[in-house]
């Protein structure tokens, strides 16, 4: 097939914010590439904005824990239901599942077995947990792209194809980040301790964490430092009402909260010191080199399965592609607002430690870095082919 020589038709599901992101970073170099492309299936605002065909919005299945997705199940297997019968009626050139594993490992194995190329975009995290599921891969799949170095020879060692893509964060956020000139274009002060916060991209996070990051940082202002500012990104509209109702609730309306819609970059460039609830955002925070504090809560049910089935001692990113402990995790029942405090002004106050952890953090930024929307089109063009 010749590039942009006819339509290509090419499904695509993303589960949540950071594969909406993702996808429409490849659908840009796809488009470079096959200017005909049409896209359709599951998919976020971004990808909207990119000429997609979202069928279903994105959000529908940003459910995460196995107690959420229990609760959710009916509708969200409804939904894929639909969607196999609908992309095998009118049959796509590719499917490309952008992360989603739980939605999207099943369908891929239902279209792969009857004939349609799969490409799964995410590694789902076999290194950290559940590992069996890289037989499922094998069934699923016609090519892996993976995002951190750790992951190719994995499934190598499986006869699985893989390409090694990078990560596309470490692309587009530079290898420095100037703090003050973030705060000016913020209208922050260039002198105070700001902390920034990251609760999370999806209700669900909100509803475990939102009270517990209000109340840190009504501690942090009461106890340690009465000036400091809290810069709180928050991806929809939905999540900053929670958010609001929290610092409401929790009788913290004197806390100088200085809410964004979106701009995490900003938030974390802004910052001494962040507090990220686990996920994509801790990789942000690293690749913007700050100090961080990795929590999360959820569902007892949903924890308690998730450690049983861990194979690492860590569960964020900048410590698993450190191989070591190099930031503190502090998870469910320790994540109170006594130790996330006193952990965050800990590293605010250690100034030796944050170079050293600049280090560790550009060392991770570099090897990360590699095109990755570019790469990840070329194999998508090799699998078409």
């Amino acid at each position: 097939m010749k590039d942009g020589a006819r339509e290509v038709r090419i499904a695509m599901v993303a589960g949540e914010a950071s594969g909406d992101l993702l996808a429409s970073h490849l659908m840009d170099a796809l488009k470079e590439r096959l200017p005909g492309a049409r896209f359709f299936g599951i998919g976020g605002p971004r990808m909207e904005g990119r000429g997609f065909d979202a069928w279903w919005p994105a959000e529908t299945l940003a459910v995460r824990g196995y107690v959420e997705v229990l609760k959710h199940y009916r509708e969200i297997a409804g939904i894929r239901r639909q969607l196999k019968k609908r992309l095998l009626q009118d049959r796509p050139d590719v499917f490309i599942g952008v992360d989603a594993p739980d939605f999207n490992l099943g369908l891929e194995t239902d279209l792969k077995a009857r004939g349609i190329r799969t490409i799964h975009y995410v590694s789902p995290s076999i290194w950290a947990w559940r590992g069996g599921r890289i037989k499922k891969m094998q069934r699923a799949v016609s090519k892996v792209l993976a995002l951190f170095p750790m992951e190719p020879p994995l499934y190598q060692k499986e006869g699985i194809p893989v390409a090694y893509v990078g990560h596309p964060m470490a692309d587009t956020i530079p290898l420095t980040t100037d703090r003050l000139a973030v705060r000016e274009r913020l209208g922050l002060p260039a002198a105070v301790p700001i902390f920034a916060l990251l609760p999370g991209s999806r209700q669900s996070e909100l509803q475990y964490m939102a009270a517990t990051f209000v109340q840190t940082a009504k501690l942090i202002r009461e106890r340690h430092l009465p000036q400091a500012i809290f810069v709180v990104p928050l991806a929809t509209r939905e999540t900053r009402l929670m958010f609001e109702q929290a610092i409401y609730d929790q009788g913290a309306a004197d806390v100088p909260f200085r809410l964004l819609f979106g701009h995490a970059q900003d938030a974390l460039g802004a910052a001494d010191v962040s507090l990220v609830a686990s996920g994509t955002a801790t990789l942000e925070a690293a690749l913007i080199k700050r100090p961080l504090v990795v929590t999360y809560k959820m569902a007892r049910g949903s924890y308690w399965l998730m450690k049983r089935m861990g194979y690492q001692p860590y569960v964020g990113l900048p410590n698993i592609l450190a191989g070591r402990f190099v930031v503190p995790e502090i998870l469910q029942d320790e994540a109170t607002a006594e130790n996330l405090a006193e952990a965050l002004v800990k590293l605010y106050a250690d100034k030796a430690g944050a170079a050293e952890l600049e280090e560790v953090f550009t060392d991770i930024h570099l090897q990360l870095r590699q095109n990755t929307a570019q790469k990840a089109a070329d194999a998508v063009i090799e699998c078409l082919n």
